[in-house]
């Protein structure tokens, strides 16, 4: 069955990688159907829709394929439940995290990580009992749509406040664009990894260290560069609780193989050489 002819259905659609997607799904020609919380401005092609998975808007049950950037558990009730009985290909993202958090010394992370592979072995399950082909994305830190929760706060705040923390941090980092995550989407579509869980990072690894001075030298205003020291990471891990897993991780590799994305996709992630646009900045 070729997608481009049918109904996709996007749940999550408001997400970085959602917003990414859209113009491409809507270019292919196919009939696209966007799930959101809250109303979003208009895309040409596509049709929003207000609500969220595992309880969409009724028109969701003529989806024949899925990308959903909504949270696995809510995406397997679905499926289990038998939303769409036409459905044929499931594309969906999980989170690096799955891994990288498993060992985090914070229990609320290590509670992320099994919620993450709990949803993706849910997910698989509802698929395969229904003969739908499925494809699970495990993206590592997404940025580029200034839509995320992490490197585009700190950017902005950064802009705001004319001064930018650098903290001391060997651990390797892999930042993934998330066009190039909608592309590894758009591809699973096809097919061509049914039943696989993929990796995708970033075209380059980089030491947290470099990662955030390239952040900073792409801000549109000059910035004062406050270094911090090592000594004064870990003094932060053991001071402020909220901070003990993130800087903990800063000497911690948080990387993906990109080898099974590359060979049975195609997709070639680029490296990291973000602008202002990534964060939202004029």
């Amino acid at each position: 069955m070729d997608w481009r002819v049918g109904t996709v259905l996007v749940a999550g659609a408001s997400s970085q990688i959602g917003w990414c997607l859209l113009p491409e799904l809507a270019r292919s020609g196919a009939t696209v159907l966007a799930l959101s919380r809250a109303r979003q401005p208009p895309v040409a092609g596509v049709t929003w829709m207000q609500g969220a998975l595992p309880a969409p808007p009724a028109p969701a049950r003529e989806a024949e394929s899925v990308c959903s950037f909504a949270p696995l558990d809510a995406l397997a009730a679905w499926l289990a439940a038998g939303g769409a009985p036409g459905l044929r290909r499931v594309v969906a993202t999980s989170s690096m995290s799955a891994e990288s958090k498993q060992a985090s010394p914070v229990p609320a992370e290590r509670a992320v990580a099994q919620r993450l592979r709990e949803g993706e072995a849910a997910v698989a399950r509802s698929c395969d009992r229904r003969g739908i082909a499925w494809t699970i994305l495990r993206p590592t830190l997404i940025y580029g749509a200034a839509r995320d929760r992490s490197l585009t706060p700190l950017a902005r705040r950064a802009a705001r406040w004319r001064v930018f923390g650098l903290p001391a941090g060997s651990g390797l980092r892999q930042p993934v664009h998330a066009a190039d995550v909608a592309s590894a989407a758009l591809r699973a579509l096809d097919g061509g990894a049914a039943g696989r869980v993929l990796a995708i990072g970033g075209g380059e690894r980089l030491a947290a260290e470099a990662m955030f001075a390239r952040v900073r030298a792409s801000l549109p205003v000059r910035t004062l560069g406050v270094r911090i020291p090592a000594p004064l990471v870990r003094m932060g891990v053991h001071l402020v609780p909220r901070l003990r897993g993130p800087l903990g991780r800063l000497e911690q590799d948080l990387i993906a193989d990109n080898g099974e994305l590359e060979r049975l996709l195609d997709v070639h992630p680029r490296g990291f050489a973000p602008d202002r646009s990534c964060w939202g900045l004029a």
